[in-house]
């Protein structure tokens, strides 16, 4: 199981600030988010490189965007610059540094051999070697949707001009690469990255001051994270590996076309709830969805509706089923099972954690207090598919 310092370092990266030496947004800059948008970029990137090759290994990438976003939480305060020089000079001992604050936290304690995988991801070059290369395309591309903002904002300051050379020598790197060329040519996808980039200004919990404040696309990557974890506890396929952190990355991405609706109001007036649903499925079909290419489309359904419950697919019908069914009769890719519990759990256990974080920093109001004090009556007797989830809810007790 997850320990405490494990989830506490995790939340740092909602405080790390990204160019931070430049005029920027206040908002939507920070490790967390750039990470999120990265990993939007992944899937898309990769979703493009199957198209040619059906050869990407999807567990690997997922877990080497984890093992890279938990790196950087420990590396990048370190300028980029100065930040590759280091690894191309001391790369080893770097990475062994890292390893060694990890096992601190407790990476060998989530199952399955995460630790050891990201030991091998960190030292063996040959090791994921092609999505290694997807996720360093989607780094880049990330950071320049970020330097684009920068770049209006700051024209006048000294090196700016070096660092979008740099930044345009970095992609150029990766233009050859299926997925990127693809990409670049397909508006509607470079289109629904910017649309979905914009999670990043999106405020959790708006109506309610809070330390540190996190977004939509940040919060929608934690989700992610914690689900693939407790998904590594299930003996999971790797298709229900897959769709648990993709279903829990895309699960609040309606919210970049309705904004996020807090919970007391969606629950003030029967049947709004209902009525909201409604309207962001409309908006999905309408609005987002037409971005992607058709063949990606019933996946993105599949993640975002009905998010919550769990499913299989079966003769071509998609069927609700608990996760307790999934890990006895239908863990197995030809099921393309997904947990909703699991997703459901995290979602609100990563908010009851952004309660609790805020109340913590000495920044408290009513709405923090109730939301902490009812996730945890909900949520913390929690079993799933055997997991003892619940449990983690103790450990951020006021």
């Amino acid at each position: 199981m997850i320990r405490e310092s494990f989830l506490r370092f995790i939340y740092q990266a909602a405080s790390m600030q990204r160019w931070n030496d430049h005029i920027r947004p206040h908002k939507g800059f920070t490790e967390l988010d750039k990470q999120a948008h990265k990993m939007f970029y992944a899937y898309v990137i990769g979703r493009f490189e199957d198209e040619s090759t059906s050869n990407v290994k999807w567990t690997r990438l997922i877990e080497g965007a984890i093992f890279e976003f938990f790196q950087r939480i420990l590396l990048t305060d370190i300028k980029p610059p100065i930040f590759h020089m280091l690894m191309e000079k001391h790369g080893a001992q770097m990475n062994e540094h890292v390893l060694r604050q990890l096992e601190d936290l407790g990476i060998n304690d989530i199952q399955a051999g995460f630790g050891s995988r990201m030991k091998r991801y960190l030292s063996e070059p040959e090791y994921s070697k092609r999505e290694k290369r997807i996720l360093r395309a989607a780094h880049y591309l990330a950071t320049n949707w970020e330097f684009g903002i920068v770049y209006r904002l700051n024209a006048d300051f000294f090196g700016l001009e070096d660092t979008k050379k740099s930044i345009d020598k970095q992609l150029e790197e990766y233009r050859d690469t299926d997925g990127v060329k693809k990409l670049v040519f397909n508006k509607g996808a470079t289109d629904f990255l910017n649309l979905v980039g914009q999670l990043r200004f999106q405020q959790r919990w708006a109506q309610t001051p809070r330390v540190p404040e996190t977004s939509v696309a940040g919060h929608m990557l934690i989700v992610a994270i914690l689900s693939y974890i407790l998904t590594l506890q299930t003996n999971a396929c790797e298709k229900r590996k897959y769709n648990n952190f993709f279903a829990g990355l895309f699960h609040d991405m309606p919210e970049v076309l309705t904004r996020d609706i807090i919970s007391p109001v969606k629950n003030s007036i029967e049947g709004l709830g209902d009525l909201i649903k409604d309207i962001e499925d409309m908006q999905m079909e309408e609005v987002l969805l037409p971005l992607l290419p058709l063949e990606w489309r019933n996946e993105i359904r599949y993640f975002t509706e009905n998010e919550f419950a769990g499913k299989i697919i079966l003769d071509e019908k998609i069927l609700e089923v608990s996760s307790e069914k999934i890990s006895e009769y239908y863990n197995s890719d030809v099921f393309s099972p997904v947990d909703g519990g699991i997703i459901e759990f995290c979602d609100k256990f990563a908010a009851y954690m952004e309660a609790y974080l805020s109340i913590k920093h000495g920044i408290s109001s009513q709405n923090l207090l109730d939301g902490h004090n009812q996730l945890y009556e909900k949520f913390s007797k929690t079993k799933i598919a055997g997991i003892d989830a619940g449990r983690l809810f103790d450990y951020f007790r006021l």
